[in-house]
């Protein structure tokens, strides 16, 4: 029985208060290649015992059935995810929360040796994959996501924000995270400070910058 492994995510940081061209792919949900050792049973059925406890409290537009988990988009339609819990490609789909922002449910993929949270949009079903949770500016009008793991090689903190019944991506920064572990932080909704740390040379200085917007909508860095 293959065991369900994540690979090393690093966690971002939040506020006081939480798409490697490119970190976010719109499509629909993937073809399933049953094929390969299966995931470890007892470990899904774990996954799966947390999860029912986050979606009985959307309990009028979320369940699930087996492999399937059903969303209720706009208009009473629904979607369909069903996991693919085999080889080293396979992955699962686990409903961690609905998304006012968005709006969009927040669904957590994790597969053998990686991890990326799907959204779906509520009012078209359209998907979209980034590699971290999503975290809004102040206003509302977009979020960020950091990816920066060194399997897979991930480095890249990505500003977005609805659009119609999508997104679109604002801006892509790359980040040291070969060498660093690095978080983020709005501190204004045109205002991102970011901080990496060096993994082993604790006594060396780390990398900080910001990202600023200007009037004209495009993200500049300052700093070093």
């Amino acid at each position: 029985m293959r065991s369900l492994v994540l690979s090393l995510v690093l966690a971002l940081s939040l506020p006081a208060a939480a798409p490697v061209t490119a970190q976010v792919s719109d499509g629909k949900p993937q073809a399933c290649a049953q094929s390969g050792d299966p995931f470890d049973r007892a470990e899904i059925a774990q996954e799966r015992a947390a999860e029912r406890e986050r979606y009985r409290k959307n309990g009028a537009n979320v369940a699930r059935y087996d492999d399937t988990l059903r969303l209720v988009l706009d208009g009473g339609k629904t979607l369909e995810l069903v996991d693919c819990p085999y080889g080293d490609t396979g992955y699962l789909y686990l409903y961690e929360r609905f998304d006012e922002g968005g709006p969009f449910y927040v669904i957590r993929t994790p597969g053998h040796e990686d991890l990326s949270y799907t959204l779906a949009m509520k009012s078209s079903g359209k998907l979209f994959t980034v590699y971290g949770a999503p975290v809004w500016a102040q206003d509302k009008s977009r979020f960020l996501t950091v990816a920066c793991s060194l399997l897979p090689e991930r480095s890249t903190l990505s500003v977005l924000r609805p659009a119609g019944e999508g997104l679109v991506t604002e801006a892509e920064i790359d980040l040291p995270c070969a060498l660093e572990s690095c978080s983020a932080r709005w501190d204004f909704q045109t205002w991102i400070s970011i901080s990496c740390a060096p993994r082993d040379d604790t006594a060396r200085r780390g990398t900080e910058f910001v990202m600023m917007r200007g009037n004209d909508g495009a993200w500049k860095k300052f700093g070093r």
